[in-house]
């Protein structure tokens, strides 16, 4: 589907659920996709990406970024913690915070660095075993360790499990973010977007709709 139609949906979107048009940021996510359909999206003007694997972005967006110019790329996928240095290098927004050890090595970082990307921390809402993610019975006590880290918390982030309505995650997510004072929300893929924003995403990841299937 062009990314026209899928700009079209999230204003329709935006509109039905009573938002600002724009309120919703568009994360193309380009991982696994062959340059060429990337190539083809940046020349129609999109900016905003997201990968999975810091190795694949660490070898596609420093030449992309010199011949298109700045470019904002989120990791939407698992952080190891032996690749934070190479992540905070690189990315503007990290959506996948979930565990005290990521952590403390993103603030050591950042102190090191004076600046930080912009964080998400991933929530495990279908308490899935197979899953990374802070479960929701330990969020709260996880933003308060994060924040006495003065990492600069954006939101939550979540993956609703494969097969069930994505809906009541998505009202889930939004009120613990509610909770704890936190306006980000990262949530909705290419077959539930919409109703990830009726919910209250900011910002949607949206791949196969735009570039087509991997592989």
């Amino acid at each position: 589907m062009p990314l026209t139609d899928i700009l079209s949906r999230i204003r329709t979107a935006e509109t039905a659920a009573g938002r600002a048009a724009g309120s919703v940021r568009l994360v193309a996510v380009s991982k696994l996709q062959p340059a060429d359909r990337v190539a083809a999206v940046l020349r129609q003007g999109h900016r905003v990406y997201g990968e999975n694997y810091v190795q694949e972005a660490q070898a596609k967006w420093p030449a992309w970024r010199t011949e298109f110019g700045p470019v904002e790329v989120h990791l939407v996928g698992p952080l190891q913690t032996n690749k934070a240095k190479a992540a905070v290098d690189l990315f503007d927004v990290i959506h996948s915070v979930d565990r005290a050890s990521l952590a403390e090595k993103l603030a050591r970082l950042a102190q090191a660095r004076g600046a930080s990307p912009a964080l998400f921390v991933q929530v495990n809402t279908g308490a899935e075993p197979q899953k990374a993610g802070v479960l929701p019975d330990d969020l709260d006590g996880f933003l308060t360790t994060c924040r006495g880290m003065d990492l600069p918390l954006a939101g939550l982030m979540c993956i609703p499990p494969e097969g069930e309505d994505a809906a009541p995650h998505f009202t889930m997510l939004a009120g613990m973010a509610a909770r704890n004072g936190l306006t980000g929300l990262s949530m909705g893929m290419s077959s539930d977007f919409e109703a990830a924003i009726a919910a209250g995403a900011t910002h949607v990841r949206v791949g196969s709709a735009i570039f087509g299937a991997r592989g």
